[in-house]
């Protein structure tokens, strides 16, 4: 089965064909960096992180590129976004804008979202947007009004192709604030004049001013990806006017198909409320990981199809948490029962088992990323390997290093979600020695029959984050 993809703009899953073969270009909205990410913004990004790592697992070279909106996303009250947080903390714009955009990429890392392969921000590429909006005003697109340029939509019969929705319906006020300088409701701004006390401002052939929010996305993504190129993620809650507005300036500029398959995540809520400042029900990433492991948050994102909407409770973490540590812990036995297991290659039915895990895998991977379908295959893979060892089944270090390799390119490589402790070299040697010095010191203590000393070392362990397992093969540890 090859790869399917949802296409919003068509309606319908389609087989991915990308334009070039063997290459995949693909951009994402990225926050604008005002505040905290919450975990809304944890939903997209975690769900296009699997997406390009499993575009990578399918062998496609993938170039993405996930903006910084630094300037320009306007409030309905006009004001900038990055301005506005200015004023309140006292302090300058790009102070506001580099604390929240350092905070951002912490956020990703510690949720284990790969870094785009280019983060372009808004604010270094006001050439390029002025360079776009000149064709536009030349291909009679935009109209210029005291300082200010606007698309006019109008000019643009298939303004609407993506969200469904019409021009001639749109209701003057309707979420965009209507101006008299502009020929109709929905024309949308690509320049705005600069008013003597806004701080943020370039020179322009139309005088000083700054970019509206949607040319940043069309620019950038022309300039690194091409008038046209593969996939464009985002959010939902972005469809309108946000991606509509892209399409049209884009393809007005370039007289050329913009992206050709659109993927949009589904919103979250927060225990059944849409989050909102103003409610006071947001959670930040920050928070989110205060209180969960990464893998968790991780899980539970992938539990739901990304373009669904997703409801955030303490149930449903805790639901995912312990799904995880399900696999997790079969992870950790394969592991640990490797570390002491005799030579030996890889059995055939367990060479046979592994391959219908990978080939269940890819089919549900392949449609549409349907990552809740992968994490089910990786249960019943976890189902499968603790009764092989459970039950004393074949336990040869080929074999066990099979089961582990499947681990670690699934829900490794491809989800993020089981961890490669590996990876910390001489402090992962180092805390498996003290974890088995302690095992070691509880197993004596145990042996003189000094039960609360044991039982203090088993439950500071576990509160610790770190299981023993009594065997008939001697203790083992996990992390819980």
């Amino acid at each position: 089965m090859s790869l399917k993809i949802y296409n919003v703009l068509s309606r319908q899953k389609e087989e991915f064909v990308p334009l070039t073969p063997g290459k995949v270009n693909i951009y994402v909205c990225g926050p604008t960096v005002y505040d905290f990410s919450h975990i809304g913004h944890a939903k997209t990004y975690v769900s296009f992180d699997v997406v390009v790592r499993y575009l990578r697992f399918l062998g496609y070279d993938v170039l993405y590129v996930q903006n910084i909106t630094d300037v320009g996303h306007m409030l309905d009250t006009g004001e900038d976004r990055i301005l506005k947080k200015a004023r309140q903390t006292s302090a300058l714009p790009m102070q506001v804008v580099e604390t929240y955009t350092r905070a951002y990429f912490e956020d990703m890392d510690a949720l284990g979202v790969r870094r785009p392969d280019i983060s372009p921000r808004a604010s270094a590429h006001i050439p390029e947007q002025i360079a776009m909006i000149e064709q536009l005003i030349k291909e009679e697109h935009a109209y210029v009004h005291d300082g200010s340029v606007y698309f006019s939509v109008a000019s643009f019969p298939e303004y609407g192709k993506l969200s469904g929705r019409v021009v001639e319906e749109l209701e003057e006020g309707a979420r965009i604030a209507v101006r008299e300088d502009k020929r109709h409701p929905a024309d949308f701004a690509l320049w705005k004049k600069a008013e003597p006390e806004h701080i943020l401002r370039w020179p322009s052939p139309w005088g000083e001013g700054f970019p509206g929010w949607h040319i940043e996305c069309s620019a950038m993504s022309a300039k690194y990806l091409g008038d046209t190129f593969d996939i464009h993620g985002g959010g939902i809650d972005n469809i309108f006017p946000h991606n509509e507005c892209e399409i049209a300036q884009s393809e007005a500029a370039h007289g050329a198909p913009f992206a050709r398959y659109w993927m949009l995540t589904g919103s979250l809520t927060l225990d059944g409320i849409k989050m909102s400042k103003s409610l006071g029900n947001t959670m930040s990433i920050k928070d989110a990981l205060a209180r969960w492991r990464a893998e968790a948050i991780r899980t539970f994102i992938l539990s739901s199809q990304y373009s669904n909407p997703i409801d955030f409770s303490d149930e449903a973490i805790e639901a995912a948490y312990k799904g995880w540590q399900r696999i997790w812990g079969a992870v950790s036995l394969t592991r640990e029962q490797l570390r002491h297991a005799a030579p030996g290659e890889i059995t055939p039915d367990v060479m046979a088992m592994l391959a219908v895990t990978r080939e269940q895998f890819i089919e549900r991977m392949n449609d549409d990323f349907n990552a809740p379908g992968a994490l089910a295959v990786l249960q019943d893979l976890t189902r499968q390997v603790n009764g092989l060892i459970n039950e004393g089944g074949p336990q040869t270090q080929g074999t066990l290093a099979a089961i582990d390799a499947l681990f670690r390119e699934l829900g490794g490589d491809v989800l993020g979600i089981v961890p490669d402790r590996e990876e910390g070299g001489a402090d992962a040697e180092r805390e498996d020695g003290l974890v088995r010095l302690l095992i070691d010191l509880r197993n004596r203590a145990r042996a003189n029959k000094e039960w609360a000393t044991a039982d203090t070392i088993r439950n500071s362990l576990k509160e610790l984050g770190i299981v023993l397992e009594d065997r008939a093969d001697g203790t083992i540890w996990k992390l819980g």
